[in-house]
């Protein structure tokens, strides 16, 4: 490669929520335990990067461990807590009643948030954060291998 003046391609960036302690790390309530036995008791959220042809996106969606239903989901060309309050506030639009939820995360700066924390309390949610980069993608992936 180096007599060709040829270089490798290095791949594209991920996007990576985790800014080490910027808050409260919940225990993990769940502990890749995503079974339930109705609708509303156990939540998880993530945000993913998409990279498009004008630039990035991110997508920070609810979904439901029972249904397999997004509850909930925000669109952002930035990801920022304004993306995380929308999310929410759709959430609890559509549910006001939610006391005893479990919401699970990974351990992103977002869900380290006081505010963050403090909409789950004010709702009865008890929160739950599996290690860093993992909540979402290990439900999602449980998912695909149920159908």
């Amino acid at each position: 490669m180096n007599q060709f003046a040829l270089c490798g391609k290095r791949p594209k960036e991920k996007y990576h929520s985790y800014k080490g302690d910027v808050g409260k790390v919940a225990d993990n309530i769940i502990n890749r335990d995503f079974s339930t036995e109705k609708p509303l008791q156990k939540w998880t959220t993530d945000v993913s990067q998409f990279n498009l042809p004008w630039g990035k996106c991110y997508i920070s969606p609810i979904l439901d461990m029972n249904t397999n239903e997004i509850i909930s989901y925000n669109l952002s060309t930035s990801p920022n807590m304004e993306q995380i309050k929308d999310m929410l506030n759709k959430a609890f639009e559509r549910f006001p009643s939610v006391q005893g939820l479990i919401m699970h995360s990974d351990q992103g700066w977002q869900y380290q948030h006081a505010f963050y924390r403090s909409e789950l309390q004010k709702h009865g949610i008890i929160q739950s954060m599996s290690r860093k980069a993992t909540a979402m993608t290990t439900a999602l992936w449980r998912l695909s291998l149920a159908g």
